[in-house]
């Protein structure tokens, strides 16, 4: 029974993976899943978020541009001090090279224009050499699988390139809501405390969070798809109030 169990938890099937999660929990395999079911939102400020823990909370929506900052403060530097080098060749050389060398930084910049997804590529490649992004990584995934767990929402897979949306955390019966517009107020909570997971382990831990625009879009596209339809003041106090609950 337990081998079969642990087949349909490998499988892409929400439901298959919740039914076996729930015989596991019954057998006292999977004590905390579905734990915490429950969740009800309330008004929430920046200041419970600062005493929960979370540093310079009232950043914690803005977009992080440190990786972009540094990959593009790399690619002119290094092509500039290239070309300066080039300079010093002889003849043509010494004109053709450092102009060529030089254009590279505006290639780059050309490119994130008209093709964004090549820029981020290169962007996330860069940002693996920054000595906290395996860690960040692995507590941002972590927080997610961590708070659906105990939530009773099922993971089917998971990407682990910071800034993208890394977790499929939503079973058949939620998609059909959400494609619908359908999703009610209980489960917009539910879902809002997953997506806000990886945002709060980072802010628990840095002073600057990286990987929270897929999580904030995530929550902003939950939002659009729910009925009914709330406020800004409330899609704001929403943030606040997941953040508090996933930490």
């Amino acid at each position: 029974m337990f081998d079969v169990q642990v087949h349909i938890l490998l499988q892409k099937d929400s439901t298959g993976v919740k039914e076996a999660l729930d015989q596991l929990s019954e057998v006292g395999w999977a004590k905390k899943w579905s734990s915490q079911p429950y969740v009800s939102r309330r008004m929430t400020s920046l200041r419970e978020l600062t005493t929960l823990g979370i540093k310079n909370a009232e950043n914690l929506a803005i977009p992080s541009v440190r990786n972009d900052a540094a990959f593009l403060f790399t690619v002119v530097g290094t092509t500039g001090f290239l070309g300066v080098l080039a300079g010093q060749l002889p003849g043509d050389w010494g004109f053709f090279v450092p102009y060529l060398t030089g254009s590279i930084s505006l290639i780059v910049l050309a490119v994130g224009s008209v093709s964004p997804g090549l820029l981020q590529a290169a962007i996330d490649g860069f940002s693996s050499f920054f000595p906290d992004y395996q860690e960040r990584i692995a507590r941002h995934e972590a927080a997610h699988f961590l708070v659906a767990y105990l939530l009773g929402l099922p993971i089917l897979g998971y990407s682990l390139d910071i800034g993208k949306e890394h977790v499929n955390l939503i079973d058949e019966r939620l998609e059909k809501l959400i494609y619908s517009g359908q999703l009610d107020t209980k489960e917009l909570d539910r879902l809002a405390v997953v997506a806000m997971a990886g945002l709060a382990a980072e802010g628990l831990k840095y002073d600057k969070v990286v990987g929270q625009s897929a999580d904030l879009f995530t929550l902003q596209r939950l939002i659009n798809r729910s009925k009914p339809q709330i406020s800004k003041e409330q899609q704001q106090n929403l943030t606040r109030w997941a953040v508090s609950i996933g930490s």
